[in-house]
């Protein structure tokens, strides 16, 4: 008599095994924007429970549309962290472009079309930035901190040292970015929402965000792999000059003059906000939605200041403090949200306990 076959029933359809265990559902992973955004609205709850009036409307939208300027420099910046590259060129490029802008407005040029002289510049230089880093191999620290220092020096020349006023404050650039409201909020606040959400896209879901992370993590493998890395540097500085640019606009909207001395260490203060919203100096990832929030942040802290009557001079003092525990935070946080144990879907059900010694799968 032969030994009995296994059953080809499988374990969980034997009417004696019980029903099968459900498959576990994957963790989904905590957004690394969801720890940065959670600490700003703590932020600002907390100085809202002692200073009520911190919470209003206005001072929220006030703090917001004075945070939109290095904002938007911290959401280019990501692109350039996320390479493993350093734009400190912003802060000059947002001086020089205000200083063009006034200028060419002043002379009579049509203001939209100064608008886009100036993108068009911004972007340039960015671009430029990118060539000679890429083709002469030279750090992006070092270019652009020369190039910053050449563009501070040719705005103070254009504008002789000194404001350039005298601009047609009726015009519609200026009553439509500098002081026009939609739905209560500043016009210049939209359109940082707007690039926030277009640079997300443009990191997240393209193919060039993909590029740039990809060079980010491994420049070596990027380039044996094919990937264009020369001109997917360039274009990613490029457009880290853009958004300065855009915050010249901005600026030159809302102060209706050209400052050749404004922007003073924007540029840091932009890398910091990227680091603090989730962009490490390694490269291969970032966040452009975390960049943003690490820049209300710091602008949180600066109109907190104020509202606790805080001397001036230790402004920059509590920034910079604000900006170690955040960065010096930032990793620990990451560690523990590691730790957290998550099961492989694809390990199946865990061992279900079989009675009476059997095991499952095979009949009595």
């Amino acid at each position: 008599m032969s030994a009995p076959q296994p059953s080809a029933v499988p374990a969980a359809a034997n009417d004696n095994e019980g029903p099968a265990a459900p498959r576990p559902r994957a963790r989904r992973p905590v957004p690394d924007e969801a720890g940065v955004i959670g600490v700003l609205i703590l932020l600002v709850l907390g100085v809202g429970l002692f200073q009520p009036d911190f919470l209003s409307t206005g001072n929220l939208l006030t703090t917001t549309h004075n945070s939109v300027y290095v904002g938007l420099m911290a959401c280019g910046m990501v692109f350039a962290l996320a390479m493993r590259e350093v734009d400190l060129s912003v802060g000059g490029l947002y001086a020089m472009g205000i200083v063009v802008g006034a200028l060419l407005i002043r002379d009579g040029m049509n203001t939209w079309l100064a608008v886009l002289v100036v993108l068009a510049l911004s972007a340039l230089v960015g671009a430029l930035n990118g060539a000679v880093t890429t083709y002469l191999r030279l750090p992006s620290f070092i270019v652009t901190l020369a190039t910053s220092m050449l563009l501070r020096g040719v705005g103070l020349a254009l504008a002789e040292g000194k404001q350039i006023t005298d601009l047609p404050q009726d015009d519609a650039f200026f009553r439509v970015l500098g002081g026009g409201e939609t739905l209560g909020a500043p016009n210049a606040v939209w359109v940082f929402a707007a690039a926030v959400a277009a640079l997300t896209v443009l990191f997240t879901r393209t193919r060039f965000g993909a590029r740039v992370r990809a060079i980010g993590s491994n420049p070596e493998a990027a380039e044996f792999g094919g990937l264009p890395v020369t001109t997917t540097r360039i274009a990613a500085l490029a457009l880290s000059g853009l958004m300065a640019g855009l915050a010249a606009v901005l600026a030159l909207a809302f102060f209706i003059a050209g400052d050749p001395t404004i922007g003073q260490g924007y540029e840091l203060t932009a890398i910091a906000a990227a680091i603090i919203g989730g962009t490490p100096l390694k490269g291969g990832s970032g966040s452009v939605l975390g960049a943003a929030a690490g820049c209300l942040i710091l602008g949180v802290v600066t109109a907190a200041l104020v509202f606790f009557e805080v001397p001036i001079n230790w402004t920059t003092f509590a920034t910079g403090g604000v900006i170690l525990v955040a960065v010096g935070a930032a990793p620990l946080l990451r560690r523990v949200r590691d730790l957290r144990p998550a099961r492989d879907p694809r390990a199946g059900p865990a061992p279900r306990h079989v009675p009476d010694g059997r095991s499952p799968g095979r009949n009595p």
